[in-house]
């Protein structure tokens, strides 16, 4: 006998309502300002934010301050958590329906080519260029470039993707955007709300996507062959905050990558179908 007390799990509370499942919809393809929100869905500021109030509150969408103007907030759907609670849903329903906590692994033809773009090119588009290299063995076509590239990789960056990810940057250098200009695109992705003001077209209107990943704190670790071998606790505070700081940003992008992965595979099958 079913329970007349019984109450639909808290996703299927939040995500039934039109509107809010038109907001979950739209925050699945990118992050996104509540202007551009408004913009998209159509509907009042008021009620827009309203939504996303409870959408925050019940963990499937974060927001932060943008770095390019503090008086914006960029709001992201959290898909690990929308993962888990979407299993969670099926398991409430039926023990049939346990769902894989995690994006089935994908692979896609050298066809596709994605660019990430931020604006010093030293930590968050080199690392996301790298491991979407990784996790699609090098099947996609892919590079990263800033609008004001820094003189070499963050120091940390390099480190983290050597011990976390078996991925070696040392010899890779910062390019500029304006090195891409003739080149073409599938996927665009900005990784920086700056470079994401500033990012120029390209030729054939990749598709474009924002990641408002901030960037990490500067570290005083000198880029030298014997960075790799220093003791964590011989460093400062502030390259401890900043290793730490681009540790989580590498899985940040590595979380974001793998449900990349998908809709990469779905594109590149969309392309070959008759």
């Amino acid at each position: 006998m079913v329970s007349r007390d019984q109450t639909p799990p808290a996703f299927v509370r939040l995500a039934a309502h039109p509107l809010r499942w038109r907001l979950l919809t739209a925050l699945a393809t990118s992050d996104y300002r509540v202007r551009e929100l408004v913009h998209l869905l159509g509907e009042p500021q008021s009620l827009v934010s309203y939504h996303l109030r409870l959408l925050r509150g019940g963990g499937l969408v974060t927001a932060h301050r943008s770095s390019f103007d503090a008086r914006d907030s960029y709001y992201h759907l959290d898909l690990e958590r929308c993962t888990h609670a979407l299993t969670a849903t099926g398991l409430a329903l039926h023990p049939a329906l346990r769902l894989a906590p995690t994006p089935p692994p994908a692979t896609a033809t050298p066809r596709l080519r994605v660019l990430f773009a931020c604006t010093g090119n030293s930590a968050r588009s080199p690392i996301a260029e790298a491991l979407l290299r990784h996790r699609t063995g090098g099947h996609v076509k892919v590079t990263s470039a800033g609008s004001h590239p820094n003189p070499r990789i963050h120091p940390h960056a390099v480190r983290v993707l050597r011990e976390h990810y078996g991925i070696d940057l040392a010899d890779q250098r910062p390019r500029h955007l304006d090195t891409m200009a003739h080149r073409r695109f599938d996927h665009l992705i900005t990784l920086c709300d700056k470079v994401r003001e500033v990012c120029p077209d390209f030729t054939g209107r990749p598709r474009q996507t924002h990641w408002s990943i901030p960037a990490p704190p500067p570290t005083h670790v000198l880029d030298h062959p014997a960075t790799s071998d220093l003791d964590r606790a011989a460093m400062s505070d502030v390259d401890r905050a900043s290793y730490s700081a681009c540790r989580d940003m590498a899985a940040e992008i590595d979380t974001r990558i793998r449900y990349l992965l998908p809709v990469l595979a779905h594109a590149t099958n969309s392309e070959i179908e008759p």
